[in-house]
C-alpha cells in the first residue's frame, strides 16, 4: 500500500514499482505436502506484510499457530501485492490461472479502493466474484473462507493532516459492505479493524512508514485468524 518518493510515504504502488509475491516454490511445497493442510492468502501490503519480514505477516504467524495446537499447515502461499485493489487482484489471479485447491482461503482487500475513494456500492460488486473465486479456491466449502476486514489507516501517523473523522466512516461504511457480503456466501468475517484503531498511534504496532502494522499488530490478526481455523476443523 506504499510508494515512496524522496520526501514521504505514498499509499498505492503502481504496479510497475511493485513486487508480487506469488511464489513458484510455494506452489510447489504445497503439492508435495497432501498430508498437511494447505492455505492461500489473497489480498495487498497487509497480507504480504509490507515493511516487515515475511515470517511476521498475519499469513506466516497464522500457520505457526496452528501448528502450535497441532494442526499442521504448510507454508502460505501468497497473491497479494502492495497498492492493489478488488481489480487488480482479481485480474491477477485470472493472469495466473491458478487451478490448485487449498485446505482455507484468506481474503483481505479493499482499502485501497476506500484510499482512491471509489463507491462502495462498487466495491461490493467488485468483491463478490472475488469471493466466490475465493470459495472455488477452498474446494467450493465457503466455511473454509476467512474473510478480514479493512484496517483503519487513518489513526496512523501517516494520515496526519487528514480528515480522520471521514476516514473512519469511509471504512466503516466499507466494512459493512464486506461483511455482508461475506456472511451471504456462509463464509467467515474476521473482524481486526478495532485493533488497528486502539494500536493505531503505537509505535510498537507500527512499521517504520508509520502507516502499515509491524508484526506485533499481524500477531493480533493472526491469533484471531488461527482461532477461528481450530474451530472450522475440529468441528
Amino acid at each position: 500500500m506504499l510508494l515512496l518518493t524522496r520526501t514521504k510515504v505514498y499509499l498505492l504502488l503502481p504496479a510497475i514499482l511493485i513486487i508480487a509475491l506469488i511464489s513458484c516454490s510455494a506452489f510447489n511445497k504445497h503439492k508435495k505436502q497432501k498430508n498437511m493442510y494447505s492455505y492461500l492468502a489473497l489480498g495487498d501490503s497487509y497480507t504480504i506484510g509490507e515493511q516487515v519480514p515475511g515470517n511476521e505477516n498475519f499469513p506466516h504467524q497464522a500457520v505457526a499457530l496452528l501448528k502450535k495446537k497441532n494442526i499442521e499447515v504448510a507454508d502460505p502461499v501468497i497473491i497479494a501485492t502492495t497498492g492493489w485493489t478488488t481489480d487488480e487482484l482479481a485480474a491477477s489471479i485470472r493472469e495466473h490461472n491458478i487451478r490448485d485447491k487449498f485446505s482455507f482461503v484468506t481474503l483481505l482487500i479493499g482499502v485501497n479502493n476506500q484510499y482512491r475513494d471509489r463507491d462502495v456500492d462498487n466495491y461490493r460488486e467488485e468483491l463478490e466474484p472475488l469471493i466466490n473465486k475465493a470459495v472455488a479456491f477452498a474446494q467450493g466449502k465457503p466455511e473454509h473462507v476467512f474473510i478480514l476486514s479493512i484496517p483503519d489507516w487513518g489513526v496512523t501517523p501517516f494520515a496526519e493532516g487528514r480528515d480522520h473523522a471521514k476516514i473512519h466512516e469511509s471504512i466503516d461504511a466499507y466494512n459493512a459492505a464486506k461483511m455482508e457480503v461475506a456472511l451471504r456466501h456462509k463464509c467467515h468475517f474476521i473482524e481486526i479493524t478495532e485493533s488497528t484503531r486502539q494500536n493505531g498511534t503505537n509505535a510498537e504496532y507500527l512499521a517504520t512508514d508509520g502507516l502499515h502494522p509491524s508484526g506485533k499488530e499481524y500477531a493480533v490478526w493472526a491469533e484471531k485468524l488461527a482461532d477461528e481455523v481450530e474451530r472450522e476443523f475440529k468441528k
